[in-house]
Formats: structure tokens, sequence, C-alpha cells
């Protein structure tokens, strides 16, 4: 039986004739926290949005559970930077959105989406409508949505990005500590060094377009994690090695930049 959830073999994206990500190879286990770093345009969200189904390479494969991905699918759920809610349904009805296009008895849908709402920390909230709501609150029921449809795996493309330092710290313990509950498969893009190394079970670099994985390191830290963490040696040590690694991409990336213009 394969050991992987997700096998990413031999994939390369091209838009026209620019090379946007190298050939890459990943396998990702069930239940890990994977992040994944690089500098802006390394096609970090390219790689992310060719596992969602959302776009497709140019060259290799991406299997899922031993099956080729060849589309979106509700074994996969996404969650995006932006919180992309449906404006005109209630928190409850957003959540259960999902579920109702899956066909669920409507008293299942309820019960599903009133559980994750509950484990997001907005049990007192179902009936209020997105733009009633903080953005770290949206983020939430975003993170519900994704979760109440019980997906194989959890792609997440900088999803804190827009938010606040306190609340996307606050966010960050709340999803990691879903994971250690649920043990989802969790692919998580960011650009935020401290984010990946606290989150992640693996860290990925990449490298300047076009993007290749130049680094994985596993992350030396103990679950459950507190946010105390962030002041440890093994902490320190790894987030040196990581934003060295990034530093010399972004700078490679910003010398590519200045020699085409």
């Amino acid at each position: 039986m394969n050991k992987f959830i997700l096998q990413v073999r031999g994939v390369e994206r091209r838009f026209d004739n620019t090379l946007a990500l190298q050939a890459t190879d990943i396998d990702i286990a069930e239940n890990e926290f994977i992040t994944i770093l690089g500098p802006s345009g390394c096609g970090k969200s390219t790689l992310l949005r060719i596992v969602a189904g959302l776009d497709t390479q140019t060259a290799g494969e991406v299997l899922l559970d031993g099956q080729r991905i060849s589309g979106p699918g509700a074994d996969r759920g996404m969650v995006f930077q932006s919180y992309t809610l449906f404006p005109w349904l209630t928190v409850l009805e957003n959540v259960c959105f999902g579920l109702r296009e899956r066909g669920l008895p409507r008293q299942q849908q309820l019960d599903i989406a009133h559980d994750f709402l509950a484990k997001v920390g907005l049990k007192g909230f179902a009936k209020h409508y997105p733009k009633q709501l903080s953005g770290g609150m949206q983020q939430r029921t975003a993170l519900a949505r994704a979760l109440a449809n019980q997906p194989r795996m959890l792609l997440m493309d900088e999803p804190f990005g827009a938010l606040d330092h306190q609340t996307r710290e606050l966010m960050q313990e709340l999803l990691l500590g879903i994971w250690e509950a649920e043990r989802k498969t969790v692919l998580f893009v960011t650009h935020d060094i401290d984010e990946a190394v606290f989150m992640g079970s693996r860290v990925v670099v990449m490298s300047a377009r076009p993007g290749r994985i130049k680094l994985d390191r596993t992350v030396p830290l103990a679950h459950p994690r507190h946010y105390s963490v962030k002041t440890t040696a093994p902490f320190s040590e790894l987030k040196s090695e990581l934003t060295e690694a990034v530093r010399v991409e972004v700078l490679a990336a910003q010398a590519a930049s200045a020699a085409a213009a």
C-alpha cells in the first residue's frame, strides 16, 4: 500500500514561453503538515493550484491516493488569502454549502456545520453574514467550511496573510490545535518564516523562478505546540537556516529582474 497520500512527479508549469516551475518532485505522507516558503513569483501558489486541480501542469503528474489529479475535487479543501465566502449566505449556510452540494440530508448538514463552527470558535455567530465579521472571523468561517467536507487534504494559500499580527498568531494557534486533533494532511504556502516553522512538520523552501525545491527540512518540535516554542533554540536554529536559504533566493530573483529590465 502506498504510504504517501500525495505524490508530485516531475511537475512543470510554463506560461507561454516562460518556465515558472521546474520539474518538481515531492512526496507527502498522510497527516503531515507541509509549509512552503520562497520568494515572490517562485511558483509556490502555482504548485498549490496544480495540486488543487485549479491549474494544469505542462509536464509531470500529481497523484492523490495513487489516482492522477485532473481537476478540482471534494477530496481537497482550499483556503485562500481572500476569504471567498458567499456574502449573501449566513456563516452557517456558508459552512453548509459544500455539504448541500454533496447531497447530505439537511439535519446532517446542520450537525456537521455547527460542530466545525464550535471548533473554530464561532458557535454564537451562525446567523451572522460575512460583512458582520472581522477578517479573522471570516477566515475561521472559511476554515470551517473547508474542514466540514472532510477532505483528504487541506490546501492553504497564505490564508493568514491579510490579517493583523495578533490575529494572525491566534489563527496559527487555532489551526495548529485543529490539526493536532483532526490530523488532516495540510499543504500550506506562506511568506512568513516564523509561521512556517511554528506550523509545519516539514518546511520546504523553493528557489527563485523558475521554482524548484531547494531545501526540505523536518521541524524538530514536538506536539502539542505552544507559542512559547518560538523562543527555543531548535526553533531559532531552523529559522536561521531557512532565513538564509530564502534570502539567497530573494537576492537571486532581484538580480534576475534587474538583468531583464
